[in-house]
């Protein structure tokens, strides 16, 4: 029997969408609610799912502990609201469930929209077993709950599901934006590195989001600490990676070389290729830059191989491709970029110039109009002037266009 198991609050929107994906693959749902005022309760409960209440509790962990002990399963499948299943990888997962010897079954999640890391592993779907607990706050898990039991319990395996099975909107630009997710991040860490210090996946949290917001210097510190305590510490790959990820990302401008070498070494790291596609198409950037263009194409090509969905490399290779001179390769990786995100303006701007270049006036025209209009109807209002005007002079838009 397979439990799904959630936490969530004033979801409405969101969470019938959620339960609709795993219907027929979970045999029963436990919603925990922590206070919604919306209707988020009368969805929950038209999809069938029994329904209970919880004060918030101040952070994740308590909270799916709380909803972990309601469920009757023996195996459990956690999500939150903004996450669906993807129903292509239910016939695997149902197998994996199957070997009596797996406890727990780590997931691919595709982070619809992200910037930096297309790809994270989550471990979502485990064994209910007695001493399985979520722990650490605010991103909760329960790796450290695992790890004491296969010390314990050695026969136990973990197995990794290396192909997209979640689908998460969480971190959409527009969306974090919106949130109020970084303070909530900033505080948690901060108090958890009050206690643990030098911490690694505090440092990790704490030192990306300070990169992220501009403080590069507290940044790189925190995360060079992280860096140094994982040494010490029994290695996690997935915290390292993250470490050396977003070190590169710190100092992709300041310091390119170093950037690179933490790339490289976010690359060593035994990861499935899909969740170290950040580090990869990061370094292949980088090499671009500097005109190394045979390796930039080569990683690039292979993120393309490993992980066709994802846009953006698609894009990069648009680029790698145009500025080594091969107009058709670059114009083939734009459409295929445009087919997979067709909102992306500047995959339409830079189609379009690859187009001017090869001599197909009516083809570029097309595509510099569609970046402008996608420019404005995003906000990007300056963006979309300044793009028009640049374009006035070798093509002629059409005048019913924006």
């Amino acid at each position: 029997m397979l439990s799904l198991s959630m936490i969530v609050r004033n979801e409405e929107s969101r969470l019938g969408s959620c339960l609709a994906s795993v219907k027929g693959f979970v045999d029963e749902i436990v919603v925990l609610d922590t206070g919604s005022t919306d209707a988020t309760v009368a969805v929950a409960k038209a999809a069938g799912a029994q329904v209970e209440q919880l004060p918030w509790p101040g952070d994740f962990a308590p909270a799916r502990n709380a909803a972990l002990n309601l469920i009757k399963g023996d195996w459990v499948l956690v999500l939150d609201a903004d996450e669906q299943l993807r129903a292509e990888a239910i016939p695997d997962l149902r197998e994996l469930m199957a070997q009596q010897d797996v406890l727990v079954v780590n997931l691919l999640r595709f982070e619809q929209g992200a910037t930096m890391a297309p790809y994270s592993s989550v471990s979502r779907l485990f064994r209910r077993h007695q001493r399985i607990r979520w722990s650490r706050p605010y991103h909760s898990m329960i790796d450290d709950s695992v790890r004491e039991i296969l010390n314990d319990e050695p026969d136990w395996r973990i197995v990794d599901y290396v192909e997209p099975a979640l689908l998460h909107e969480g971190y959409r630009p527009d969306l974090l934006q919106r949130s109020n997710k970084s303070q909530r991040l900033r505080i948690a860490m901060e108090a958890w590195l009050a206690e643990h210090p030098c911490d690694p996946y505090a440092c990790a949290k704490l030192g990306a989001l300070e990169v992220a917001e501009g403080q590069k210097e507290r940044g790189i510190k925190l995360l060079r600490q992280g860096l140094e305590q994982n040494k010490e510490t029994t290695a996690n790959p997935i915290e390292r990676y993250e470490l050396l990820l977003h070190l590169g990302i710190a100092l992709c401008q300041d310091d390119p070389k170093v950037a690179i070498k933490a790339y490289r070494e976010a690359l060593d790291l035994p990861m499935d290729i899909r969740a170290s596609l950040g580090a990869r198409l990061n370094l292949a950037g980088l090499l671009m830059q500097q005109e190394q263009l045979d390796e930039a194409i080569a990683l690039t090509t292979t993120a393309t191989q490993q992980a066709p969905e994802v846009a953006i490399a698609w894009y990069n290779l648009g680029l790698m491709q145009r500025r080594r001179g091969d107009l058709v390769a670059a114009l083939q990786a734009y459409e295929q970029s445009k087919q997979l995100n067709p909102e992306h303006a500047e995959t339409h701007q830079n189609q379009a110039v690859a187009m001017l270049v090869a001599g197909d006036i009516n083809g570029a025209r097309n595509n510099f109009n569609k970046a402008i209009a996608l420019l404005h109807d995003q906000g990007r209002n300056e963006e979309s002037e300044r793009l028009r005007n640049q374009v006035a002079g070798m093509v002629k838009l059409d005048q019913e266009n924006r």
